[in-house]
């Protein structure tokens, strides 16, 4: 990571050998801008399996990569996930990096970003943690992503039925889990339901899930003045999203 970082002041030249490295991470934005982001051949070709360029993530805003990440759990709950050779993926990136956005996401084993939004090796940077809470060390990773390396997008993901929601909501204690579970019960007590207040009930499991989405990007924007200045000058984009675990299916919101 550290030696494709531009820092202020560097050379951003490097990594230039784009010409051959046309992909469809690119394609499927620009092409879907033109037509109004309608359904049709642009989510059903196959892909190209070279890594995003510098140059091609430039030149995308932050909205055209969401819709790059709708139309890729669309296929994804289709079953229609594109041919990729991850080989070539993997040896085109290795001399640099250009993600287009960085996600924070839960540790849960059903939930990985880049399979249920159809991305490849070098498309987005990842940050797992139970409960997709966020501190000073995801949040420094964030603003290397965003201020330093280029992402343009920051997504914090939940998931329904989540255990971390489960364990706050039923105060339960282990070892360094019990710290990190106290970072999600604000999101547990700001939760407005009239009905079981349990983990056992999935419904009001899924709204605190939903909850502690909000709370975060709230946080997220409060406690890193660098990605709330980026957002201000319309940089980057800040959203939320829940994963439902049944369905396949994301939701973006915020």
């Amino acid at each position: 990571m550290c030696d494709t970082v531009e820092y202020p002041g560097q050379y951003r030249g490097r990594g230039q050998g784009a010409g051959a490295r046309r992909r469809n991470f690119l394609k499927l934005a620009g092409a879907a801008t033109v037509v109004g982001l309608t359904t049709g051949p642009l989510l059903t070709q196959q892909a190209r399996a070279d890594a995003l360029t510098k140059a091609q993530r430039d030149s995308m805003t932050p909205e055209q990569i969401i819709e790059v990440m709708k139309h890729g759990n669309a296929r994804f709950q289709r079953g229609e996930r594109k041919n990729r050779d991850y080989l070539r993926e993997q040896r085109a990136s290795a001399s640099g990096q250009y993600p287009a956005a960085v996600l924070l996401s839960c540790i849960d084993s059903r939930a990985p970003a880049e399979v249920i939004m159809d991305l490849g090796i070098g498309d987005v940077f990842n940050c797992r943690v139970a409960g997709n809470i966020d501190n000073g060390d995801i949040l420094g990773s964030m603003e290397f992503a965003c201020k330093l390396s280029g992402a343009k997008v920051v997504v914090v993901m939940g998931h329904t039925a989540c255990g971390a929601i489960k364990g706050a909501i039923a105060n339960a204690e282990l070892g360094n889990l019990t710290a990190l579970l106290d970072k999600i019960k604000p999101a547990v007590e700001a939760t407005k339901y009239d009905g079981e207040r349990t983990a056992t009930n999935y419904d009001f499991v899924d709204l605190v899930a939903h909850k502690n989405v909000e709370m975060t990007i709230a946080d997220i924007r409060q406690r890193s003045p660098v990605l709330a200045d980026l957002e201000t000058k319309g940089t980057i984009k800040i959203i939320g999203a829940m994963y439902n675990l049944k369905t396949g299916a994301v939701e973006f919101f915020g």
